[in-house]
């Protein structure tokens, strides 16, 4: 009879922190441990989440569970983020930013942690507040909660990511002719799509200058005076 083996779950966990903590009470101190732990697909899902136990195990797991239940999408391009953004949670504040392909991530322990997991190859970071390892991943995930993707923009502003962008296609301008169009955008025909083009971008005639011809005067030459005729 074969047996039925469960799927591996394509999420990946992260254990970023463990803190002991101690409870003073009438009949002493109680110590207990918190765990933070971060989960993420490396496809642009992520998570957070903190568990508390007397154990280290059960404190991981607990924590597993909570980020699984607060897991966020965040834009992914090329392995880098879409433009550079600023998390703040508590006195801790994390600079994004953009970077090119090779880089690397630049990055500390806790915020490594976050970018890695959520599918991010290329990034630049900097924190610039405190060094609390609970404060800098939360201040990361707001950084990424923040941004945006340019989509949402486009629909939010009742326009195409071509236009937002206002992405020109070269090639066909150089082999078509454009026809301007009553909301003043210009439609270029080809053979297999139709594509649009800004109405500034598109190369017009230019009309010829006149040429003016400047002659330059010559005065005659004085005639040479020989020593004989002095």
């Amino acid at each position: 009879m074969a047996r039925n083996v469960a799927p591996v779950s394509e999420l990946q966990e992260k254990v970023v922190y463990i803190n002991r903590v101690s409870k003073v009470v009438k009949g002493g101190r109680r110590f207990s441990l918190s765990a933070l732990v971060v989960v993420g697909d490396r496809e642009g899902r992520i998570g957070i989440g903190m568990g508390k136990s007397s154990e280290v195990p059960n404190a991981i797991k607990k924590a597993i569970d909570d980020a699984k239940k607060n897991m966020f999408t965040v834009p992914v391009i090329n392995g880098t983020l879409p433009h550079e953004t600023v998390g703040e949670f508590g006195a801790a504040r994390v600079v994004l930013k953009p970077a090119a392909p090779g880089c690397g991530v630049i990055a500390g322990g806790p915020a490594r942690a976050v970018l890695e997991l959520a599918g991010y190859t290329d990034v630049l970071t900097k924190s610039l507040g405190s060094s609390n390892p609970v404060n800098v991943v939360k201040a990361t995930a707001e950084g990424l909660r923040s941004m945006q993707f340019s989509k949402d923009v486009a629909r939010r502003r009742g326009k195409t990511i071509e236009e937002l962008f206002r992405i020109k296609p070269a090639e066909a301008v150089k082999t078509t002719e454009a026809v301007t169009a009553a909301d003043g955008i210009d439609t270029v025909e080809t053979a297999d799509e139709t594509v649009w083009v800004p109405v500034d971008e598109v190369p017009r005639a230019v009309e010829p200058v006149e040429e003016t011809v400047v002659v330059a005067k010559v005065e005659p030459e004085a005639p040479a005076v020989s020593v004989e005729e002095v």
